[in-house]
């Protein structure tokens, strides 16, 4: 049975991260109790901040089926928004002047509630090895971010930069440039089996395609193929650049987070490897804590908070 949320009760929270892939709502109350969750396709601003927006509402009304409360309720929540492309030109204003279900709300770059929550809000920074790649730090009220600005231009060492530079070798096997390995072979049967094929799958793919060449470069770099091996080392050192930097920054904690994480860890050298520390809570915790700094602010004498604003 659906439980009805009043301006009386509890004070509700709902954290969001919305990235390229999915977009994640947790709900909790003020003590930090689970009380439901829910999922939606990607919800960056590159597909546009309207369609942003759409991933966010059906990711949180399915949070608020979950926690069986009525509909009405996603007008009581205080909300922290998480958004992959942020700060693409233009998405800040839109962001400003889209209509929103919450009763109150904060945006913040994806890498910010990451950051947040890996640290529980403490100074550190991340480096997020995904489909993409970023490297961001918030240290004593400042912030840096390194990277990030969307592939092929930028995302060194992410699965999309992997992915591209299997393509690269593969082609140049093809010619006969270089020798071919199992590794090149398995890239060639998958996309096609000639240049002509694979300049087509090109044409039309995506950082997401791309990126889906990850795991195999992966798979065959740890059988010690040596063109995989060339393509994961080059990432790895590509994200020891981003956590040096961040170090350099002052960063007294960095986490390495994103779906090639785990696996990367091993191909960073151990000078870089010593300053990583495992991640304490997800994303959705770090959009968890900025609702609950925003519903903090003090309440005009209209009865409201300052309104939506953005991080």
């Amino acid at each position: 049975m659906s439980t009805p949320v009043s301006p009386n009760s509890t004070q509700l929270y709902i954290g969001i991260d919305g990235g390229g892939t999915s977009c994640r709502a947790r709900i909790e109350d003020a003590e930090g109790n689970v009380l439901g969750q829910g999922t939606a396709g990607p919800a960056t601003t590159r597909i546009g901040v309207d369609s942003s927006m759409q991933a966010v509402r059906t990711a949180s009304e399915a949070a608020v089926m979950d926690a069986s409360l009525m509909p009405s309720a996603l007008g009581h929540l205080i909300a922290g928004v998480g958004l992959a492309g942020i700060d693409r030109k233009g998405a800040r204003e839109a962001l400003m002047s889209v209509t929103h279900p919450f009763q109150d709300v904060v945006f913040a770059s994806d890498a910010n509630v990451a950051c947040l929550g890996a640290h529980r809000g403490r100074d550190g920074g991340i480096v997020v090895l995904g489909t993409g790649s970023i490297g961001f730090a918030s240290v004593k009220g400042r912030e840096l971010r390194i990277g990030g600005y969307g592939f092929p231009i930028s995302d060194e060492g992410s699965g999309a930069d992997l992915g591209l530079q299997a393509v690269r070798l593969a082609l140049r096997a093809h010619d006969g440039r270089i020798s071919p390995s199992p590794f090149l072979l398995e890239v060639i049967e998958k996309l096609g089996s000639d240049p002509v094929a694979l300049v087509a799958w090109a044409e039309q793919a995506t950082a997401k395609d791309y990126a889906s060449l990850a795991p195999v470069a992966l798979t065959y770099a740890e059988a010690r193929d040596p063109f995989a091996e060339e393509i994961v080392a080059e990432g790895a050192r590509q994200a020891g650049v981003l956590i040096r930097s961040l170090v350099e920054f002052g960063a007294p904690h960095i986490s390495l987070l994103g779906g090639l994480a785990s696996r990367m860890v091993q191909w960073l050298s151990p000078e870089v490897a010593h300053f990583l520390s495992p991640p304490e809570a997800d994303a959705v915790a770090g959009a968890l804590l900025l609702a609950r700094r925003k519903g903090s602010v003090p309440i005009d004498s209209s009865g409201q908070r300052k309104g939506a604003q953005i991080c």
